[in-house]
């Protein structure tokens, strides 16, 4: 734990009390493994991209938000003026500074902290219904709006997400509010899986203790219209290279290194293949879902330390027997 001066807000900038901050697996992956893939940390970072806070200051020409309001904070900061923000791709910007990320370097600090000033832009009020840990799950509930606005209508549609850790709860949920007829969730944990039904899920299938559990779902060349990938687990992609129809769609939303696919079957299936990342417009309305209990995101929140236990808060993290989505909670 580190001590800093508390700065008065700049134009256009709020200063925020933090109220509650979840951990993601990205921040795990630094604090178990010092990165993921090729993202390394190479210098001091503060974690941290899932947060909500309440306003305690406002800086000059700040309107829309008022001193002791609640918000969920948007890590995102695109640089609006790149090729691919000119498109109205700022998903895809290649000045991306995303909040609490050893991506660049320097690395952009992230949100566990007990003070924090951002742009106003980056506040999202969410109201008086849902509490500060609820309003900390906008941006892992906005990556899963994304993976399913990459799949289009799924109203009527039979659906298979393989990883029931937090993106894959929620996705159930997101899924389920989206109108899909069924939700089959595959993972390697009954605690898990307990959480996913909570969700809204149909079907709870542990292929650790039944490996063979989704080979009904191979009949006639797929049952599945669509997939959301999850777990980043070879076993898991070819599952679902298995299980979904001619024509299906697979969403990957896992991230890992290098893995073989069986590209016979997806050719020969006419399978689409698609890639979702983080969110853009969808952080706006993940909040509103969660604000209204739209999607009712408690389920998920399994553990709350506060900042100082932070060590206890990771190693929790990191036991997905009884963990799904561990928070830490800042002092009053």
């Amino acid at each position: 734990m580190e001590t800093a001066d508390i700065a008065e807000p700049g134009e256009g900038e709020v200063l925020l009390k933090m109220a509650a901050g979840g951990i993601c697996g990205s921040d795990l992956h630094y604090y178990q493994d010092g990165g993921f893939g090729p993202v390394r940390v190479r210098e001091p970072i503060i974690p941290g991209h899932e947060a909500s806070g309440y306003v305690a200051a406002l800086g000059p020409n700040v309107s829309g938000l008022a001193v002791g309001a609640l918000v969920a904070v948007n890590p995102s900061q695109p640089c609006g003026h790149c090729r691919f923000c000119r498109e109205d791709l700022s998903i895809h910007c290649l000045n991306m500074r995303f909040m609490g990320s050893a991506m660049r370097l320097p690395h952009v600090q992230g949100m566990f902290r007990n003070w924090l000033i951002v742009p106003a832009s980056q506040c999202f009020p969410a109201g008086s219904l849902a509490g500060a840990d609820e309003a900390a799950c906008a941006e892992p509930l906005a990556v899963c709006l994304h993976a399913v606005a990459q799949a289009g209508d799924l109203s009527g549609k039979h659906v298979l997400v393989t990883g029931a850790g937090p993106i894959g709860v929620l996705l159930v949920a997101t899924a389920r509010h989206a109108g899909a007829e069924t939700i089959v969730v595959s993972d390697l944990a009954d605690a898990a899986l307990e959480r996913a039904m909570a969700m809204g899920a149909t079907k709870a299938l542990n292929v650790r203790l039944d490996p063979m559990a989704l080979a009904p779902f191979e009949a006639e060349k797929g049952r599945f219209d669509v997939a959301f990938e999850c777990s980043a687990a070879e076993p898991a992609l070819r599952s679902t290279i298995a299980t979904v129809r001619p024509r299906g769609l697979i969403v990957q939303v896992g991230v890992t290194g290098d893995i073989a696919l069986p590209l016979n079957a997806l050719v020969g299936k006419e399978l689409r293949l698609v890639g979702s990342q983080r969110f853009d417009a969808e952080f706006a309305r993940a909040v509103d879902l969660i604000a209204t209990r739209h999607i009712d995101v408690r389920p998920i929140i399994s553990h709350a330390f506060p900042l100082d236990e932070a060590v206890r808060a990771f190693e929790q993290a990191g036991d997905r027997s009884a963990a799904c989505k561990v928070q830490l909670t800042y002092l009053p």
